[in-house]
């Protein structure tokens, strides 16, 4: 390996060590015979734009190209995972994965949320990956967004994570300025996932994504499920319901709105003891008393009879 490869790859894990990162989100390959950046960009991320990203995390750019030899070891940028604790809010979460409070918008939207809403107890959140840049001679923040965001009007992104003033227009890049970028849009394929499982230098967090998909397919598959409910599609309701409940760890919100439509349609199957036992398990999970509320105007005798069997 070229020596100026060498000092890329070191230069790179120097550069983690001075930000003091803990990043979990990065494993290490080896680079094959004929692959390049844009072929391993392929497929461990199922597109070639984030070429710029590997070339980023390695300082391969800073040394004159990005073209890589077989043998050469190079930092996968990846998304981690973090599990919601009870209080945790996102500027908490921010602070620990993202080394400021003040991030918790970005971590907030890479999950599809707001800051000011609070992520729910048990949740496993995404932590997106962040690079460290070396600014060049005359670059300036919506070249860099550009180059590693795919958007030059992205720029403010970056000029707000790395708490820049933003009055006035772009503030003034130097020469040697580091300057973090979170990949909001980069997310690992099958085949980057199983690599990144594999590799020993993979530092796995709780839950290792698995939990994050189960909940992500929960908030797409809840809403079909209370319309099988409200339809009368009850043997439907069941199936996708049981389905949900077996497809990894939820929320305590997602159960307890899975376990209550249950309740109905248990009910209307005329099966009262997995009535019963779906009413304690919708009431071991709601978040709230007022979640518990079983209005007699709008609730059926039988779903009140078999809540008050237990």
């Amino acid at each position: 390996m070229r020596r100026s490869k060498v000092m890329g790859v070191l230069f790179a894990a120097s550069l983690c060590c001075l930000l003091g990162s803990e990043d979990a989100s990065a494993f290490v390959h080896v680079v094959t015979k004929g692959e390049t950046l844009a072929q391993l960009s392929t497929r461990v991320y199922g597109t070639p734009r984030f070429e710029t990203a590997l070339a980023g995390a390695n300082r391969l750019d800073a040394f004159g190209g990005s073209a890589v030899v077989p043998g050469q070891p190079l930092e996968i940028p990846a998304p981690s995972h973090a599990r919601v604790k009870a209080g945790d809010t996102w500027p908490d979460l921010a602070r620990v994965h993202l080394g400021d409070a003040r991030r918790a918008d970005t971590l907030a939207r890479a999950n599809g949320a707001v800051p000011w809403v609070p992520p729910a107890e048990g949740q496993e959140v995404e932590v997106p990956a962040v690079l460290a840049h070396i600014v060049a001679e005359g670059e300036t923040m919506a070249a860099i967004a550009q180059r590693y965001l795919g958007d030059s009007n992205r720029g403010w992104e970056l000029e707000s994570y790395n708490g820049r003033p933003t009055d006035g227009g772009p503030s003034r890049l130097n020469r040697g300025d580091v300057l973090l970028v979170p990949l909001l849009d980069l997310s690992l394929t099958e085949d980057g996932k199983r690599e990144a499982r594999g590799s020993a230098d993979r530092t796995r967090t709780e839950g290792g994504g698995q939990a994050f998909e189960a909940q992500r397919r929960a908030e797409s598959e809840v809403p079909p499920l209370l319309a099988d409910v409200r339809a009368g599609r009850y043997v439907d309701a069941v199936a996708r319901g049981n389905k949900l409940l077996g497809s990894g760890e939820l929320t305590k919100p997602q159960l307890a709105a899975v376990h209550r439509s249950l309740v109905e349609a248990y009910v209307a199957l005329e099966a009262p003891g997995l009535a019963a036992g779906a009413c304690a398990a919708w009431r071991a999970n709601a978040v709230s008393s007022a979640d518990l509320k079983l209005d007699p105007r709008s609730t059926s005798p039988k779903v009140r009879a078999a809540c008050a069997s237990r």
